[in-house]
């Protein structure tokens, strides 16, 4: 007998979201920043979109003496003050009974054995069905072991018709061996397909609208290569200082906080061949094929730059450079600046320099991926007409106005033949009613269904190390460092990168 389906169930009705199953959230590392100003929100925000089910509980593990309630008046709180979309007391009263806590150090064996015993109570009274996944929003030296706490107390071990899952933050190791060694921890309890590394960029809308861009649009893949194309600029400029987070950064600077994670996957997913399908394992394969094909310049004198920021103005406020910072040593060669040149090893790319870089204190917060085209062989204009001609671009804005400007040239109204760039502007909050999510709230909805196309496996991760690490080491091996004012655009010394090859930065 056939029997006849549901046509709201049908995968290609777009008038159904995806929706996740029964499952437990568990959150270590509740008190983070992290967790009150994205997760905590994120989660509201899904439970608000109708995107979590019903019996959806969520644990936090932390080491404070909290009860039930004292968790739930933070998670309030953050969502009051965070979240993205209107505050709604039945939403709340909702979300709010599945949410507990259970109290422990990291340490504590009997902490994880209670953990154990809170989460088997919801799978009675919430029906949860041993579906759990397991956010560390902790210190990377942590993970080792609350991963082993996991395992010893059982809780890793899926039962037939259940599933588990972890969630790790970035960074993923602090070069290409103790990622390798936390790959191997992890993967002694998770197997591949249960480990979720997140990367937040890659849950930004304009981030997926890359591969919308190029594989939706027949008008840009023809151009998309080295026939056209002269060079791509990948930049993550920040406008803030180091803020209290001195104890990370410092020892770990921009090269490996930005550049390893976020800018090398803008990279991938600029540069990638078309997937044969949006399915995790043929877009992380493509992604891979790129960054496996990365080649860094011999002289890395000449093909990188780095710099701290020193004292200066900021939005007409003094502030103090990155040695004054509290908890920085006076002798820091940390950088909050770095630039690097590379090059693509395979037909679509060769000689086509991508140049990236990232900094902090400098004149605005912006995050876009440049791609800027050849000039024309031929103009047939007098050299005045087109003195004010740059080069076509197409700019991918990332963040904070999200979209994607074209760049062309046209003439200048009037008697005379003059020709100067003009821009075209696609902008998300005008073209469309509905608001981006919070890239956590895609990113959490993805780790609970289980769909995994936006995290990077650890092949990408290794990649990733393998080209970073030997820029990392040349700089250690450098006395000093160049100084940036705040405020400013960067160090001498990465427009002097860009000049050795008659090329300039787009101006932040």
């Amino acid at each position: 007998m056939t029997i006849a389906h549901n046509p709201l169930r049908d995968p290609r009705d777009k008038r159904l979201p995806r929706v996740a199953g029964p499952c437990v959230l568990v959150l270590f590392g509740v008190t983070g920043d992290l967790s009150r100003k994205k997760l905590l929100p994120a989660i509201y925000d899904l439970a608000n979109r109708g995107l979590l089910p019903p019996g959806f509980s969520l644990v936090g593990f932390a080491r404070r003496a909290w009860e039930h309630e004292d968790f739930r008046q933070i998670a309030y709180d953050s969502v009051k003050q965070y979240a993205r979309t209107p505050f709604r007391e039945d939403v709340w009263r909702h979300l709010a009974e599945g949410i507990h806590f259970v109290p422990g150090e990291f340490s504590d064996p009997g902490a994880f054995e209670a953990l154990a015993m809170a989460l088997k109570e919801l799978d009675q009274t919430r029906g949860t069905g041993g579906n759990y996944a397991f956010y560390l929003s902790i210190p990377p030296k942590f993970f080792p072991q609350v991963v082993e706490q996991l395992q010893a107390a059982g809780l890793a071990e899926r039962s037939a018709g259940s599933w588990r899952r972890v969630v790790i933050e970035k960074p993923f190791g602090h070069d290409l061996a103790s990622a390798i060694e936390l790959n191997d921890t992890v993967h002694r309890v998770f197997p591949e397909e249960s480990i979720f590394r997140i990367d937040h960029y890659l849950g930004k809308e304009t981030v997926q609208n890359i591969l919308a861009l190029r594989f939706a649009n027949e008008m840009f893949e023809p151009i998309w290569n080295r026939s056209y194309v002269d060079h791509v600029q990948i930049t993550m400029a920040e406008d803030i200082g180091i803020g209290g987070r001195a104890g990370y950064y410092d020892g770990i600077g921009a090269a490996r906080d930005v550049i390893q994670n976020h800018l090398l996957q803008l990279l991938a997913l600029t540069a990638m061949e078309p997937p044969t399908s949006f399915s995790a394992e043929a877009v992380r394969a493509e992604k891979a094929k790129v960054l496996s094909a990365v080649r860094i310049p011999g002289d890395l004198a000449l093909a990188t730059a780095r710099g701290q920021y020193a004292a200066g103005w900021q939005g007409g406020v003094k502030v103090r450079g990155y040695l004054e910072e509290e908890g920085i040593p006076a002798d820091s060669r940390t950088e909050t600046y770095a630039a690097v040149k590379l090059e693509i090893g395979n037909r679509r790319w060769a000689g086509v320099p991508f140049y990236l870089r990232t900094g902090k204190r400098l004149s605005r917060r912006v995050t876009e991926v440049a791609v800027l085209f050849q000039r024309a062989p031929h103009l047939p204009f007098s050299e005045t007409d087109t003195e004010e001609l740059g080069q076509n671009a197409l700019v991918i804005r990332v963040q904070p106005d999200e979209g994607i400007t074209v760049r062309f040239g046209s003439k200048v109204p009037g008697s005379s033949m003059e020709v100067r760039d003009v821009n075209m502007d696609f902008a998300y909050g005008e073209s469309f009613t509905e608001s981006s999510p919070e890239a956590y709230e895609r990113l959490l909805l993805d780790v609970l269904i289980g769909d995994p196309p936006l995290f990077p496996r650890q092949e990408e991760v290794e990649l990733s190390w393998r080209i970073l690490d030997p820029v990392v080491e040349y700089w250690a091996g450098q006395p000093t460092i160049d100084q940036y004012k705040s405020g400013g655009y960067g160090p001498d010394s990465a427009d002097e990168l860009m000049a050795r090859d008659g090329r300039a930065w787009r101006r932040l």
